[in-house]
């Protein structure tokens, strides 16, 4: 029983308070923000901006650089996950709603054992491809619904940004990468220069300089989505079983598409949260520990 009163303590609340609401939250404010600004650039300058501060705090405190390796290492997750994983989400918002967005993204989980087994030969128990199954059945339903079948494009983007972020979420388990902090901080830094090279080549421009609400969803996206939750999930890694820290992933959807009907006026559709209630399911399935 002593354990358990540290378990609960203030700051491992506020953590999953943090990953639980701030990252739910963040669809909301990306979908405020690509109103002023450009998909890519917009993600791009959070990640780099979050990045960037983050690794001179980390200099400051006297934290070491990384090697080359760690570094190809930070730079290979980056693309994967803040850039593709995160970019195309971003991207996709501008045709898609933003809490259908996130039950597209709920699918996460169940990308990384399927690349975990298939890539790098790590073992799936039956409940994790019972998990599977209810995963790509909710995923079927949810096309059925308005709002993906009106934007087949906005599906694939997400699609495509879900399976980069659980590649690299399943490669991060055996690449050599720098240790903790250090290696968000360099995997935000490669992540947003990947996006603004991105936004460079597809002749993304801003067409007005962005309103308040745009600086404002920037500043939320890089303090509070990036180096605040980040902090936040390597706190939980360290003090709560592997299945309550990744227990986001079947939290956040239901953030998202609450403040969307609420403050963007969303509709979701019954489909959609038959395909939601279905979607969690498997992923609850998958994160489920004795």
């Amino acid at each position: 029983m002593s354990a358990r009163p540290a378990s609960l303590s203030l700051l491992t609340l506020s953590a999953f308070f943090a990953l639980y609401v701030i990252w739910g939250s963040t669809y909301f404010f990306i979908r405020i923000g690509i109103e002023s600004w450009p998909p890519f650039m917009m993600a791009g300058l959070r990640f780099l901006f979050a990045g960037s501060v983050m690794l001179a705090f980390l200099l400051l405190r006297g934290h070491r650089l990384p090697s080359r390796q760690e570094l190809r290492g930070a730079a290979i997750l980056g693309v994967l996950m803040p850039a593709i994983g995160n970019g195309f989400v971003t991207l996709a918002e501008k045709q898609v709603s933003s809490g259908v967005a996130a039950l597209v993204v709920a699918t996460v989980p169940l990308f990384t054992v399927l690349f975990g087994r298939f890539c790098f030969g790590l073992r799936a128990r039956g409940r994790e491809w019972a998990g599977i199954a209810l995963g790509m059945l909710g995923m079927l339903v949810l096309n059925l619904g308005s709002n993906l079948r009106a934007s087949p494009m906005g599906a694939f983007w997400l699609l495509f940004a879900s399976a980069g972020w659980a590649l690299g979420s399943a490669w991060s388990r055996v690449i050599v990468q720098p240790k903790g902090p250090m290696g968000s901080a360099w995997m935000m830094i490669f992540g947003g220069l990947a996006l603004l090279l991105g936004s460079a080549a597809t002749g993304e421009q801003l067409t007005a300089t962005p309103s308040w609400q745009g600086w404002a969803a920037i500043a939320y996206l890089s303090v509070f989505g990036s180096m605040v939750a980040y902090s936040a999930y390597l706190h939980l890694l360290k003090t709560v079983s592997p299945a309550a820290a990744t227990s986001y992933a079947y939290v956040n959807p239901i953030i998202a598409v609450l403040l969307g009907m609420l403050l963007l006026g969303e509709h979701v559709g019954q489909q959609e949260v038959l395909a939601m209630v279905i979607i969690l399911s498997g992923v609850v399935l998958i994160s489920w520990r004795k």
